[in-house]
């Protein structure tokens, strides 16, 4: 079992910048995808940017070239680093995890981005 702890979440003006943490409870070795969403009210939860135990990334177009995904192996932890951050970009953001297949979520941190 996979425990997922969000944090960063938080209030900002258009343009700004906020990083997101996802602290795993396991190896982040051990882990084979592990990405994050996003889900805004009355909408869908949806894929903002992944990465796989294979080394494959991928990035929502609607986010490509202002967020990036990192991570810090010794600590077992995940970034979201959001940049150029847009009115529309408002949501709760969840870390998910795949591992010895089955799916794990975080608690979700809220980003509110003011215009």
């Amino acid at each position: 079992q996979v425990q997922l702890a969000e944090s960063g979440g938080g209030l900002v003006q258009a343009g700004g910048s906020l990083r997101l943490s996802c602290a795993a409870s396991t190896s982040i070795f051990s882990i084979n995808t592990m990405g994050w969403y996003r889900q805004a009210p009355g909408k869908q939860r949806e894929l903002v940017t992944s990465f796989s135990s294979g080394g494959t990334t991928n990035y929502a177009d609607f986010v490509k070239g202002r967020f990036t995904i990192s991570r810090d192996n010794v600590n077992n932890t995940v970034y979201l680093h959001m940049n150029s951050l847009k009115p529309e970009d408002t949501a709760v953001y969840y870390c998910r995890a795949t591992y010895k297949g089955r799916l794990y979520w975080g608690q979700g941190t809220q980003v509110t981005v003011s215009s």
